[in-house]
């Protein structure tokens, strides 16, 4: 299947500039995505540009990483009702190496077809206003500018607000578009479809300056089936940063994927073939609560982003949740793990050297000494993952890090106590 047949076939097709990109496409072209330097990690949003172009790259495609170090210090008004707040040279800095980081793990840098890091800063920087208005900005016309649909959005969603820093950003972007065609001989440009004005601002300025075509595509905005903004978790964003957001947490969130969404969030991120899909879409239709492609999904997505030893750990955190044990986890996996389990905190001094059933009475897991002790002595307490009967002390070497042991009734009734 050709790659244009394949991104629509996978639902990566919103809209594109020219029909005429599905002859180009049959020779190597260059590719570009910008990514906004608004945080420190990139977020699973994110992912829909990168396997994009993770995708034009091994179709033998050079495919260009822009991170906007200058456009990300005016902020794009496209999809925004209010104007962000500003970052400093010093934040965008920061943010930028934890980009270029987050796409090194899933774009491959290295070999005869290497991904290229481009900063919009370097070209930015020495340019005057003066420059920017009488090279840049005369070839952009006002109407056309407001007739953007991004633009227009802004303009309602704000009342107005719109301010000319916001205004002039498709300038900015149009104009990178320019400089990767002279400079590295760029002719398409990909994203989102919220992207659409400014990805046409640079084709028509291409066409205007250099009289040549280049082309965009852009895809769909991805939803969950109940119109969620994919990548939120609890309205929390979803990084691919670690320490931003959890290895455990990370695979949960695509484990917890709904049967209306996975098949499409499968087309979308996973390097399966249609083939293999179908068949797991087959799979799920047979048994929907083994979640065959969900754990497939989270697997994939897991391995690809944390890398083999990421995965080990998020299956491990998710086997200590469902009854295994705590051997092996830190404090801080621990609480990430039983973030959502009911918790109680208690003085290490009430903790240490008392029956265990009566820390887990005194903590609130039972409504009395009796009942913790009947349930320890018929075998159903459990310390860490190991029975805790009647007889059993709490030893300090029990609490974790000297921070958080994990209690459990029965088989699945977790309790997180914390010592303070």
């Amino acid at each position: 299947m050709k790659l244009l047949e394949e991104l629509k076939a996978r639902g990566l097709v919103e809209a594109l500039t020219d029909p005429g990109i599905e002859k180009a496409l049959e020779s190597p072209m260059t590719v570009y995505c910008g990514f906004d330097p608004s945080a420190r990690s990139l977020q699973a949003g994110n992912l829909v540009s990168i396997m994009v172009l993770r995708r034009f790259q091994q179709a033998g495609h050079k495919v260009i990483a822009l991170v906007g170090g200058a456009t990300g210090l005016i902020g794009d008004p496209s999809g925004k009702s209010a104007e962000r707040n500003m970052l400093t040279v010093g934040q965008v800095e920061e943010n930028k190496k934890g980009i270029r980081e987050n796409l090194s793990r899933i774009l491959d840098f290295d070999g005869p077809n290497a991904a290229i890091l481009v900063d919009n800063y370097d070209w930015y920087r020495g340019t005057s206003a003066i420059e920017f208005l009488r090279d840049i900005a005369i070839n952009f016309r006002v109407p056309q500018m407001l007739a953007k649909e991004s633009v227009k959005k802004r303009l309602e969603a704000s009342e107005g607000a719109l301010t000319f820093t916001e205004f002039s950003y498709q300038i900015l972007q149009g104009n990178d578009f320019l400089h990767l065609y002279d400079n590295y001989g760029c002719t398409l440009e990909v994203g989102g479809a919220d992207q659409w004005g400014n990805i046409t601002a640079g084709t028509d300025l291409v066409h205007r300056m250099r009289g040549k075509t280049a082309f965009g595509l852009t895809f769909p905005l991805l939803l969950d089936s109940s119109g969620k903004k994919f990548g939120k978790s609890e309205g929390n964003a979803l990084f691919l940063n670690g320490e931003m957001t959890s290895v455990y947490d990370w695979y949960q969130y695509f484990l917890r994927s709904a049967d209306a969404d996975v098949i499409r969030y499968l087309k979308v991120f996973s390097m399966k073939s249609l083939d293999e899909i179908a068949e797991l879409e087959k799979e799920m239709k047979a048994r929907p609560e083994a979640r065959i492609p969900q754990k497939a999904l989270a697997e994939e997505l897991t391995r690809l982003v944390h890398g083999e030893a990421g995965l080990k750990t998020a299956l491990g955190a998710t086997e200590t949740l469902f009854g295994g044990s705590v051997e092996g986890k830190s404090a801080d996996e621990l609480e990430s793990v039983f973030k959502d389990v009911k918790s109680a905190s208690l003085p290490k001094s009430e903790i240490v050297g008392r029956s265990v059933y009566m820390v887990a009475a005194q903590a609130g897991m039972f409504r009395s000494n009796g009942e913790a002790r009947r349930m320890a002595a018929q075998g159903g307490l459990s310390l860490n993952g190991a029975r805790a009967d009647d007889r059993r002390v709490f030893a300090e070497t029990d609490l974790v890090d000297g921070r958080v042991a994990v209690l459990r009734q029965g088989k699945r009734n977790n309790f997180l106590l914390k010592a303070v």
